[in-house]
C-alpha cells in the first residue's frame, strides 16, 4: 500500500483544469499545467493529491530521516509538522528523503571517509530531485552534522525559497550526578585505556550518555552549524536551541512549513539574504560561543556556492575582535538546551549586536533584518538572564573567540585550532608521524605517548583521506590519557566539534598534493605558538624544499566508487573542500 497524504480539499474544490494556470514564477507548471501534462498529473493522483493541491506551489520537504542515529532517529515526524504547516498554509508538500552518515558511529573506523563526502551527496540529491521534479520551494530538515551544511549548500544551489529547519539536539545524560554527553564516552575510552576508569565504570557511561533522539548536544558540530543558521538568516532567529523531543521543536517545524509559503509569495531567495555580512555575523557568532572547527570548513563551502568572498584568515580576524561569551560544552560543562531555557541563540546575537559586534541590517529568511527580528521576538531581559555559562561582551570568559588560524611554514594556506581554554597555548616538541588515524590511535592506547610530543597524522585531507576524516577517538583518547595541555596533535584531516585541547587540523596544502606536511620526519621540532598564530618546524625553506622535491605522492587509496569520485574532485580545506567545478578555487 503506497503512503498516503490527507490533503486539504476534495476533487470538486477549486478545481484544476487543463487550461488552468499558476503564476508564471512557479516552475511546478512545468509539471502540473496543460493537456499535455494528464499524465504527469495522473501520476500525482496516484499518491494522493488532488486538484488543490496541483494548483498550489510544490514545496520540497527534504528530510534525511534514518534509523542510523538518534541525531534524524526523529526526523519524520519533524518533517511531517513541517509537511503540515506547508499543507495549512496553501502549498503542496511534497516530502523527499536523502541519506545521512552518523558521525559519532563511524568515528575511529575507516567509515569516516564517508562523512565529509556525505555533505556533498546530500547538496547533489536535494539539488538533483528538486531540479528533477521542477520544485517551486524547499524546506530543508537536518539532523546529524553533515546535513546542516550539505543541506544550506543545495538550498544556495537552487536559489529556491527556502528555509532551514534543525531537528534538535539531544537531552545530555546523567552520570554519577553530572551532565554528559558522547563526547564524555570517548574521553572515557582514553582513561579507561590509562587505568584511570573501571570497566564498569565505562559501561554505566555508556549506557547513560545518550537517553534519546537528538544530535549531539554540547557545543559541537550540529549545534554549531544550527546557530550558525540562524546567523547567516537561513532559519528564523529562535529556531535552533529547541530539543529534540519538546514539543517547541514541532511548532518551530510548523512554522517553517508556513514560513516558506510567504517566501514563495514575496520571492525570497537564499541570493537575497546572503551577503559578505551574512557570513561575518555567522563567525561573529562561531567564535563567541565556541563552536566547532567544522564551522570554517562549512562557512568556506557555503560562501563558494553563494559566490561570496570569504577567506580562512576571515575567522581570525573576526575571532581576534570577538570575545567567547558562551561557555559550552566541550570547553565548559553546558549543552545546546542550557543555552535554549535562557533564550537560545538570539540572547548571544543581541550581547553582540549591542556591543557592535554584528550586523544588525544582514537580512534573514523572514524578510526583516537581524535587528527587526530580535525586536520580534519575546527575549528575556537583560538583567534577567541568570547563567553561569553566559558572560557579557565587557567581562567575557575570554577577550578573544574561539577560533583561531595558524600559518607557517608547515601551513602556508593555514590551520584551524579551537581554542577550549586560555590561548597562550606555547608548544615545542618532537613529531611522531603516522600516516592514518589507526596507527596514531593504536600509539596513544598502549601507552606510548609522553608528554610533549606532537602527534602528526597526514595523509587525512579531503583528497589523501580521502573525505577527511574527523578524529574524536584519537584526541579524546589523549586528553582521556591526561594530555591535554602538554601533547599537541596536528593533522591534514578535521576534528569532532567535540574535541578540545591543542588540536589543530585542515592543515593546507594537505600532504597528499605534497603540502610541507608530508615532508615531516620522526624527530622533527615542530613549534606552536597560538598568540602569534603560527605553526613551524625547524627547517629551513632549503631543507623543505630537498625534502618535498625526493616526495613521491602515494597512490589513491581507492581506485573506483564513491570515495574515489569524491576524492578526486575536493578542492582544499582552506577553501571549503568544495568539489561543485563552478566554485571549486584551485588557488
Amino acid at each position: 500500500m503506497s503512503k498516503q497524504h490527507p490533503r486539504r480539499g476534495g476533487e470538486d474544490d477549486n478545481a484544476v483544469g487543463p487550461d488552468d494556470e499558476k503564476p508564471e514564477n512557479l516552475r511546478s507548471r512545468e509539471v502540473t499545467e496543460g493537456p499535455e501534462r494528464a499524465p504527469h498529473r495522473s501520476m500525482f493522483r496516484a499518491m494522493g493529491f488532488d486538484d488543490e493541491d496541483l494548483a498550489s506551489p510544490m514545496v520540497g520537504v527534504a528530510n534525511p530521516a534514518a534509523d542510523i542515529t538518534p541525531c534524524n532517529v526523529h526526523l519524520d515526524d519533524v518533517a511531517a509538522s513541517a509537511v503540515d504547516g506547508v499543507d495549512d498554509a496553501g502549498g503542496m508538500p511534497i516530502e523527499f528523503g536523502t541519506i545521512t552518515i552518523s558521525d559519532a558511529i563511524s568515528m575511529g573506523t575507516e567509515g569516516m571517509k564517508a562523512s565529509l563526502i556525505s555533505r556533498e551527496v546530500i547538496a547533489d540529491s536535494v539539488e538533483l530531485v528538486s531540479f528533477g521534479e521542477r520544485m517551486d520551494a524547499l524546506v530543508t530538515v537536518a539532523g546529524c552534522d553533515k546535513n546542516l551544511p550539505g543541506m544550506m549548500m543545495a538550498a544556495i544551489r537552487t536559489d529556491l525559497p527556502s528555509v532551514f529547519l534543525y531537528g534538535g539536539s539531544i537531552m545530555p545524560g546523567e552520570h554519577e550526578g553530572r551532565d554528559v554527553t558522547i563526547v564524555q564516552v570517548f574521553e572515557g575510552v582514553g582513561a579507561y585505556a590509562e587505568g584511570e576508569m573501571s570497566a564498569e565504570e565505562l559501561d554505566d557511561l555508556e549506557r547513560h550518555a545518550c537517553p534519546g533522539a537528538g544530535s549531539c548536544g554540547g557545543m559541537y558540530t550540529a549545534n554549531t552549524m544550527a546557530s550558525i543558521s540562524e546567523a547567516l538568516g537561513l532559519a528564523p532567529l529562535g529556531s535552533a536551541s529547541a530539543p529534540a523531543e519538546d514539543a517547541e521543536r514541532y511548532e518551530v517545524a510548523e512554522r517553517a512549513g508556513d514560513l516558506v509559503l510567504e517566501c514563495i509569495r514575496e520571492d525570497r531567495r537564499p541570493s537575497d539574504i546572503l551577503t559578505r555580512k551574512s557570513f561575518e555575523n555567522a563567525i561573529a557568532l562561531q567564535t563567541a560561543i565556541g563552536g566547532s572547527t567544522n564551522g570554517v570548513l562549512h562557512l568556506l563551502a557555503l560562501a563558494a556556492e553563494a559566490d561570496v568572498e570569504l577567506d580562512i584568515e576571515d575567522f581570525d580576524r573576526i575571532s581576534r575582535r570577538t570575545p567567547k561569551i558562551a561557555d559550552l560544552q566541550p570547553g565548559g560543562a553546558h549543552v545546546m538546551n542550557d543555552l535554549h531555557e535562557v533564550g537560545g541563540v538570539p540572547v548571544v546575537i543581541r550581547r553582540l549586536l549591542d556591543a557592535g559586534l554584528f550586523h544588525g541590517d544582514a537580512m534573514t529568511v523572514t524578510g526583516r533584518t537581524v535587528a527587526e527580528e530580535l525586536e520580534e521576538l519575546d527575549l528575556p531581559a537583560e538583567g534577567g538572564i541568570d547563567a553561569e555559562f553566559l558572560y557579557t561582551v565587557d567581562e567575557p570568559k575570554y577577550p578573544e573567540g574561539a577560533i583561531k588560524i595558524l600559518s607557517g611554514n608547515l601551513a602556508p594556506d593555514g590551520a584551524v585550532l579551537k581554542a577550549t581554554g586560555q590561548d597562550e597555548f606555547h608548544h615545542e616538541g618532537p613529531v611522531r608521524i603516522f600516516e592514518d588515524e589507526e596507527d596514531a590511535m593504536r600509539y596513544v592506547q598502549e601507552g606510548h605517548i609522553e608528554s610533549g610530543d606532537v602527534i602528526v597524522i597526514r595523509n587525512e585531507g579531503p583528497q589523501g583521506g580521502p573525505g577527511m576524516r574527523e578524529m574524536l577517538g584519537v584526541t579524546a583518547a589523549v586528553v582521556g590519557a591526561g594530555h591535554e595541555d602538554d601533547v599537541a596533535l596536528l593533522t591534514d584531516g578535521r576534528f569532532s566539534g567535540g574535541t578540545r585541547g591543542p588540536m589543530i587540523g585542515h592543515v593546507a596544502p594537505e600532504a597528499f598534493v605534497g603540502g610541507p606536511i608530508a615532508a615531516l620526519e620522526d624527530g622533527d621540532v615542530v613549534t606552536i605558538d597560538i598568540p602569534d598564530r603560527t605553526i613551524e618546524v625547524d627547517l629551513s625553506d632549503e631543507e623543505l624544499a630537498a625534502r618535498l622535491d625526493e616526495w613521491e605522492q602515494p597512490e589513491p587509496s581507492y581506485g573506483g566508487g564513491v570515495l574515489a569520485k569524491y576524492g578526486a574532485a575536493f578542492g582544499s580545506a582552506a577553501n571549503g573542500a568544495v568539489t561543485n567545478p563552478r566554485v571549486r578555487r584551485t588557488d
